[in-house]
């Protein structure tokens, strides 16, 4: 890495950011300034990577930003969605140069979603640019799973809340000790954020202040509330500049503002929830760990800092659990302040993360970091270590690590409908806008093996499944249409 930038704009009132296109063309010219280089950088860069942006649809993103920048490279895509995307899209970009067909390439992406939310309250339109005449749906990758759409299981807060239920299950955890343990890991965040100047929340916050929940923080997901919970509503932008070391010699670019990439690897668990055969761990997550690191020749105790993804607190704590950090870990967990309080620009803030990443190393000549990312429903992983320090660099073996988790970790199969008995194995309760629960989700196992979804939408059930533990409870289910109707 030899050039980063970001940009934050605070905006308010009828103030608005400048359209993404702009936002991606000020900060890949940003990162471009910041590697110090002698030589045009801008005019080397044979790739560009332009992340999805969900604020605006482009007729062709990544064409339109290389003709406002002036530049003309030999490739040029736009990705798919996902918390892992910018990271996958360096590792593509490492690959490429390692096999000698790239010199320099620009990972860039771009969201103004504060902007896009403040003008659909005023009745206005973004008035921006290069429209796509017939905008392509939303690329999920996989489509919904008819089990999942008749009970509803399409947010990430209610999600990643299930796991986070079958994870405290699973060290038996008291629910109130486990609500008070997630405050705890939240809020030195808050604190990490106060210092960043890119931060959307530059706050300081209590572990009391995020579990509590009041008029301004409500429960969205049990047991989360809303400051515990990715902000996407940002209007944020962050590119990275990677090229070969031999290159960044031939553009002068100063050895104290480069970064290496030492090690990565992305792998995948199931797609949909009930098919995890372990909710409170995620194989993958481990895998992609492991890997990176074997392929940077380091453990987890010589990264000296971090950034683990923190969409939800479950994927923080998943990620200290593959990793080996305990809570009396003193390192930071973060060097942006995370998802829900430095900001999480749709698939963007892993550019964000590396840009951070790579201003801490700088400032620590010599250090190990490691950022992580999640997409989709703690479904994708990658992760990747970084480093001052050149060195021999070795690809992952991804086909082998990903052969291996679909070996020892197979699906399990989803059953649509059932009468009778199931175990709980996960759960969560969806509250309303007034705070209010108004329905809970569980995720059981039946005594074939398969798993399904249960739902209740009974007040009194709802609270006892926030008062008392129900994993591991047996209830029963009726099917109601395509619901399955919790009964006790």
């Amino acid at each position: 890495m030899i050039g980063v930038a970001q940009r934050t704009w605070h905006l308010a009132g009828d103030e608005q950011a400048p359209e993404p296109l702009h936002m991606q063309s000020e900060v890949v010219r940003a990162a471009v300034a910041d590697s110090g280089a002698q030589g045009d950088v801008l005019a080397s860069v044979d790739g560009l990577d332009v992340v999805y942006c969900m604020s605006w649809p482009y007729d062709d993103p990544a064409r339109r930003l290389a003709e406002t920048l002036g530049i003309t490279p030999a490739r040029s895509g736009y990705s798919g969605i996902g918390g892992t995307v910018p990271q996958q899209l360096l590792n593509a970009a490492g690959a490429r140069i390692l096999e000698g067909s790239s010199d320099v390439e620009v990972v860039v992406g771009a969201e103004a979603l504060d902007t896009k939310r403040r003008l659909k309250r005023a009745g206005e339109r973004p008035a921006w640019s290069h429209r796509h005449p017939d905008p392509p749906g939303f690329p999920f990758e996989a489509p919904f799973h008819p089990s999942e759409i008749a009970h509803e299981v399409f947010q990430a807060w209610l999600t990643f809340a299930v796991r986070d239920v079958a994870r405290r299950a699973a060290r038996a955890e008291a629910p109130d000790a486990h609500r008070e343990n997630l405050g705890e890991l939240l809020a030195p965040m808050t604190s990490v954020a106060a210092t960043n100047p890119y931060a959307w929340y530059p706050d300081v916050r209590s572990a009391s202040d995020l579990i509590t929940p009041t008029a301004d923080n409500r429960l969205v997901g049990y047991p989360y509330t809303k400051q515990m919970v990715a902000v996407m509503d940002v209007d944020m932008a962050a590119a990275v500049v990677i090229a070969s070391w031999s290159t960044a010699d031939r553009l002068g670019v100063p050895e104290d503002q480069r970064v290496v990439l030492r090690g990565w690897c992305y792998a995948t668990d199931p797609v949909y929830v009930a098919e995890h055969s372990d909710l409170a761990r995620s194989p993958a997550l481990a895998a992609a760990a492991a890997e990176a690191l074997r392929v940077a020749g380091a453990e987890a105790d010589d990264l000296a800092h971090l950034d683990l993804y923190s969409c939800f607190a479950s994927s923080v704590d998943f990620a200290r659990d593959a990793l080996g950090i305990d809570a009396n870990d003193a390192r930071p967990l973060t060097v942006t302040g995370g998802l829900p309080y430095a900001g999480g620009p749709a698939s963007n803030y892993l550019s964000h993360s590396v840009a951070a990443m790579v201003e801490r190393l700088r400032a620590d000549p010599g250090s190990l970091g490691l950022v992580s990312g999640v997409g989709m429903h703690m479904t994708k992983h990658v992760h990747a270590v970084y480093s001052t320090e050149p060195g021999e660099v070795a690809r992952p073996d991804e086909a082998a690590v990903q052969a291996a988790l679909d070996a020892a970790h197979p699906a399990r199969t989803i059953t649509a409908h059932h009468d009778g008995d199931a175990v709980v194995a996960a759960y969560s309760v969806v509250h309303g806008r007034d705070g209010a629960p108004a329905w809970g989700l569980a995720v059981v196992d039946l005594t074939d093996g398969t798993r399904t979804y249960g739902r209740t939408d009974d007040a009194d059930v709802c609270a006892a499944l926030e008062a008392e533990e129900w994993v591991g409870r047996t209830v029963t289910l009726a099917p109601d249409g395509n619901v399955n109707r919790i009964l006790s």
